[in-house]
């Protein structure tokens, strides 16, 4: 593959008698990658335990070889070949943990439900199907999945409400359906960013596509809300670096907040996702990363995902969210969370564990001590009591043949408690 791969940039450097000058970015990365193949790299990291496949790897081990984009641009070209256009819409994002999310709900005929991060309909589409006679409310901030919702509501009719919002819009999108509080007998959670978004290279979320750095998952639905490249080029240095180590957990941001600086005032505002990745990609060079299967990974990923987060007041929705679903859910009714990195799990966990002060999150966790520090028994029960229940012990991850079917999945966390 790494020889068809040279030969072809080869090709195109050469085509027509053209001279082109070298990409010294481009030829040090391929170098790199020769020099792993000569040294026997691979070979000493994945012994061979198989005499009956040709690489003498297992399937999972293959996977952790191929990195995201790499299974991302074969997802592309999978979907070109059969014709993305008329793909049903559960095709355009494969639902996490499905039989686990319906396990936690327990849906029973004439419930009312509110699926909070419509997406795809992937996890609505499978609670209609399990359950006959339910009533189900979707919402969603994307313009584009509020129209696929409209094709859920089409399949069921009188079953499915589409709204279009934020979870800071929701109960004035309820209270215009005469929903009122405690009135819902289950809510689920998908958070982050659904396939379809980092598919779409215009919607500026993927590295590997390249795209205007946008971000805004609302769309054009507030035309003056600032994207991506308008946070890069007009905030300071100081607030970037606090951007990238708050929202990505990034250990490098004070030098990527640096380079983005004096890129700006030495060449050009960064405008696409490309810019931005080569930038970020130049200041760790040295940085070896991988994701959890333990792929290769890019090193802007924290930077993408930070910036996400920033652009679209993530972290301020979520926990509305939470306190949202706190007032609408019956006593006994059920709640359901997907995360997918450590920021929105912290937020979840401590809202079900009522570790939260004043309607927000406690900075401290609950193991935090301090000797100069003395509360009476009463303060301390009423600061830890919590409106929720557990339904399981533990948090519950994807299995891992789930992880080899949809390796988007693998960074899953699904918590799930009862309202009491």
């Amino acid at each position: 593959d790494l020889g068809e791969y040279i030969r072809e940039q080869v090709k195109l450097g050469f085509s027509a008698g053209a001279v082109t000058k070298a990409n010294d970015a481009e030829c040090e990365r391929i170098h790199a990658s020769l020099k792993r193949l000569v040294d026997n790299h691979y070979s000493q990291l994945y012994k061979r335990v198989l005499s009956s496949s040709s690489s003498g790897l297992s399937v999972s081990e293959c996977h952790s070889i191929l990195t995201t984009e790499f299974l991302e641009k074969l997802e592309e070209e999978d979907q070109k070949v059969s014709g993305s256009q008329n793909l049903p819409s559960e095709t355009l994002h494969v639902p996490v943990m499905v039989k686990e999310v319906l396990r936690s709900l327990q849906p029973c005929p004439g419930q009312v439900f509110i699926d909070m991060t419509f997406g795809a309909g992937g996890h609505s589409r499978k609670l209609l199907e399990s359950t006959p006679n339910i009533k189900l409310f979707v919402l969603d901030r994307d313009p584009f999945a509020h129209s696929l919702a409209y094709k859920l509501a089409d399949e069921f009719p009188g079953q499915v409400t589409p709204l279009l919002g934020k979870f800071s819009e929701l109960p004035q999108l309820l209270s215009s359906q005469g929903v009122r509080q405690n009135s819902i007998d289950g809510i689920m959670f998908d958070f982050g960013c659904s396939s379809m978004q980092f598919d779409i290279a215009e919607r500026g979320f993927s590295i590997s596509k390249d795209g205007p750095l946008d971000m805004r998952m609302d769309g054009n639905r507030f035309p003056n809300a600032p994207t991506a490249a308008d946070i890069l080029a007009q905030t300071d240095e100081d607030d970037i670096a606090r951007i990238l180590r708050i929202y990505g957990e990034e250990k490098q941001s004070k030098k990527i907040a640096r380079a983005i600086i004096e890129a700006r005032y030495l060449f050009k505002r960064l405008e696409t996702t490309h810019e931005l990745k080569e930038l970020v990609a130049s200041v760790c060079e040295t940085d070896q990363r991988t994701d959890k299967l333990q792929r290769p990974t890019h090193s802007a990923t924290k930077t993408f995902q930070a910036l996400r987060i920033f652009v679209n007041n993530e972290v301020n929705e979520l926990n509305y969210g939470m306190l949202v679903s706190r007032a609408y859910l019956k006593t006994e009714g059920k709640l359901v969370t997907l995360t997918f990195h450590s920021l929105e799990d912290r937020i979840v966990k401590r809202h079900l564990s009522g570790n939260i002060i004043d309607n927000a999150i406690n900075p401290l966790p609950l193991r935090y001590t301090s000797q100069a520090l003395w509360h009476d028994r009463e303060a301390v029960d009423n600061l830890l009591e919590s409106d929720w229940e557990p339904i399981y012990k533990h948090v519950l991850i994807p299995t891992m043949e789930e992880v080899d079917r949809n390796p988007r999945s693998r960074s899953a966390k699904l918590r799930a408690a009862i309202r009491v």
